[in-house]
């Protein structure tokens, strides 16, 4: 059998429309991957909840658009409008209410929805795992960071290891498998496909398995090594000259005198495309503008940044872990804010208020988290080059 591929946008339905566009050896392997992210943070104590996917509450990001769905009392009133419900684009609130309530350490592996996402490595609806620990700060969570990643890409390695051109493979191998086959080809047409991911998969694994550990890099150093400057007390003008110098043209729509926006853009262009080549990288000390739920400091009197971090492999960003904040005050001041440039942009407005906020007023105890896009992970893992080569039925199939 031969499984359909590739994003249909327009929604037109064909005669393999019903057909995944993982193949079946993928999604087996998927679920293993799943069991091996469960085992990583079981063992490190950890324990799984499971929060509301439909809520009243939502984090309030600018760039960030939820689904929102109506609640009925009566199905009969489906013609009148309903009470907003959102489905959430992280578990980030109710999971920090359970931490008020006294949780140390806790992890959730489920979907989330983030509307308008959608290509090559984006569904609106996807699988995050995120998770917050009472004590750590920022640098302990990219520690666990890389140990969650590393057991995946050893797991995968080893489906790798029992496929035709793998160790186990070799007349000397006498034991079983652990893991399930990946190159199950059904024709010759999957395995070429199957080929090319054995390649990848075992020069990721190599660079995530490198002894020297991943590497780690503040924002500001980022641009240095690979753009030649720093970027944290640039004003307009200074990154105006730092892109006309580079040859780039602002995309239509970025507004003058939007630094942040400048600064992703930059970011996008210059430092993310080489950040994980030799190995994972993890970026850190962002802006304080860019700070969301992170606490923010100023290091050796240094400019203020934001403790946060992202980890990046082959280009691709994983996740966003943060020492969260835990001044209710703060975060009332960045909803407003955040809010603002939401109104701004033309966007739908969003609740200001929510269960989150009166949580931290009762006192939300100093810790860290990170969310990390678990379909990202395995296909990286896999060695894949497109979510629907993971995901059973994308959002066109969906």
């Amino acid at each position: 059998m031969k499984y359909g591929k590739g994003p249909n946008f327009n929604m037109t339905v064909s005669r393999d429309d019903f057909l995944p566009t993982a193949n079946l050896a993928a999604l087996r392997c998927r679920a293993e991957l799943l069991k091996v992210i469960r085992r990583v943070f079981d063992d490190a104590g950890y324990f799984e909840v499971e929060t509301p996917i439909l809520s009243a509450d939502i984090v309030v990001d600018a760039w960030l658009e939820p689904f929102v769905a109506d609640f009925l009392p009566s199905p009969h009133q489906w013609f009148q409008p309903g009470q907003p419900r959102y489905l959430q684009t992280s578990p980030e609130f109710a999971m920090k209410r359970l931490l008020a309530a006294g949780a140390t350490a806790i992890y959730q592996l489920g979907k989330v929805f983030r509307n308008g996402e959608i290509g090559q490595r984006h569904n609106p609806e996807f699988t995050m795992v995120e998770w917050y620990r009472v004590g750590d700060d920022h640098l302990a969570q990219m520690q666990f960071t890389e140990t969650l990643v590393r057991a995946v890409f050893a797991a995968a390695d080893e489906f790798g290891a029992s496929s035709p051109r793998g160790r186990n493979n070799s007349a000397k191998s006498t034991s079983a498998p652990r893991f399930p086959r990946l190159y199950q080809a059904t024709d010759q047409m999957e395995l070429v496909v199957s080929h090319e991911w054995d390649s990848r998969r075992a020069n990721l694994a190599h660079r995530v398995a490198s002894p020297d550990g991943f590497e780690r890099l503040t924002y500001d150093d980022a641009f240095e090594k690979h753009a030649a400057c720093r970027v944290l007390t640039c004003d307009m003008p200074q990154l105006a000259a730092i892109a006309e110098a580079r040859g780039l043209v602002p995309p239509p729509g970025l507004a003058s005198d939007d630094r942040d926006g400048w600064l992703n853009w930059l970011l996008a262009e210059l430092v993310e495309p080489n950040l994980g080549r030799d190995r994972p990288t993890f970026l850190y000390n962002y802006p304080a503008s860019q700070a969301a739920l992170a606490r923010t400091t100023s290091p050796d009197g240094g400019p203020a940044v934001a403790e946060r971090f992202e980890l990046y492999i082959d280009g691709v960003e994983l996740c966003n872990g943060y020492h969260e904040l835990t001044d209710p005050s703060i975060l009332r001041q960045r909803i407003v804010e955040q809010s603002a440039l939401r109104s701004a942009a033309g966007l739908r407005p969003l609740p200001a208020e929510s269960r989150l906020l009166h949580a931290m007023e009762s006192g939300l105890p100093a810790s860290s988290g990170n969310a990390l896009g678990v379909d990202r992970l395995i296909m990286l893992a896999l060695g894949a080059t497109e979510l629907s080569d993971v995901i059973a039925f994308p959002f066109d199939r969906a």
